[in-house]
């Protein structure tokens, strides 16, 4: 709609009409940001800016509750418990009791998991090992010995082999062969490539990145990401070209990645921001993941615009709860291609000493 009136008014008219709602909206956001009542009722009134967000995080809370009573897939509320308990087993000095407030529904989500077969063999096993540790730990009480006796009749069903997924000390981790310097010359490496050979990226590279950006850290282990690959390269531009910025070298893609954050994984509104962080915490691990594989990557800006969202959503067959944090372009690099050089702030701009 915006666009045919931009065809059918004179460039100067969309002009005035453009400044003229630019100086007037200036104008209400001097007045509306006095207080949170009245920044409220301008995003109610004049501004639709944040209605995908509002639902996206009411229905992301909708489908966490109801997580709760079918357990499907990798499962938020056992990750998350599963890491808190390990947080108190690590604790200094490690308290006689704790986890009473959330330790039957622990092991209650344990046992539908376990039931369902719905969490993957590895979440199952970590949760399993940690609760044992936890039951080896504590000191009864009515709450720990009730979630006991539940535990106990899933447990011996559970094959007990091979390596504890259990926490462990400092000095287990493995050894670091990695200098400040050769860190220094990966991040050198790793820059943002828009020019790639025609050379398909494989199945096999994909995962060995990906299973190297699983570890990056994310609040309460939840994890509440997923990496959607578009390799026909056909598709990749024209999802790339939902993005702003893509002009030019969006064609040039030959395998795309959506990192796409899903609100479910969370009760309240207070973690909606989340899904950012962590995202983009993995999407760097990823980055610097392919770098080593011989691939290069370029993370593409997804603005929050609501006709992009619904086109990508769309495309990529995502719930209204899923948000799309970033695009990511992956591919050999075309060895004559230019790179941005790109000057970055230095510290004395950087850092401040509090």
């Amino acid at each position: 709609m915006r666009s045919l009136i931009k065809k059918l008014l004179p460039n100067s008219l969309v002009l005035f009409i453009y400044n003229f709602k630019t100086n007037f909206d200036f104008k209400l956001i001097n007045f509306f940001s006095k207080s949170g009542f009245l920044a409220s009722l301008y995003y109610l009134v004049f501004s639709r800016e944040f209605d995908r967000e509002h639902r996206a995080v009411l229905i992301g809370r909708a489908t966490y509750k109801n997580s709760l009573k079918q357990q499907q897939g990798s499962v938020a509320l056992l990750r998350r418990n599963t890491h808190r308990l390990e947080k108190g087993l690590i604790m200094k000095p490690r308290k006689p009791t704790f986890a009473e407030a959330y330790i039957e529904e622990t092991v209650n989500c344990f046992v539908d998991c376990t039931n369902s077969k719905c969490a993957g063999e590895d979440e199952l096993k970590w949760a399993s090992d940690v609760l044992t540790l936890y039951f080896s730990s504590v000191k009864e009480t009515k709450k720990i010995s009730s979630a006991r006796k539940a535990f106990s009749v899933i447990k011996p069903s559970m094959e007990d082999k091979g390596e504890k997924f259990i926490p462990y000390k400092q000095n287990e981790r493995p050894v670091l062969s990695t200098s400040y310097n050769d860190l220094l010359d990966l991040f050198k490496r790793r820059r943002s490539v828009r020019w790639f050979d025609k050379q398909p990226v494989s199945e096999e590279l994909v995962n060995k990145a990906v299973n190297a950006a699983t570890l990056a850290p994310s609040a309460c282990n939840r994890q509440p990401y997923s990496f959607l690959v578009i390799r026909d390269s056909d598709k990749a531009t024209s999802v790339a070209e939902y993005a702003m910025g893509t002009a030019g070298f969006a064609k040039n893609i030959p395998c795309l990645i959506a990192v796409v954050g899903d609100l479910s994984a969370y009760p309240a509104e207070r973690d909606r921001h989340v899904i950012y962080i962590d995202a983009s915490l993995a999407s760097m691990q990823l980055m610097l993941a392919f770098e080593t594989l011989g691939l290069s990557t370029c993370p593409i800006n997804w603005p929050d615009v609501e006709e992009r969202e619904k086109l990508i959503s769309k495309e990529l067959n995502l719930a209204y709860q899923e948000r799309v944090v970033m695009l990511m372009a992956v591919g050999y690099p075309e060895l004559e291609g230019g790179v941005a050089f790109s000057q970055k702030k230095t510290n004395d701009l950087l850092i401040k000493d509090l």
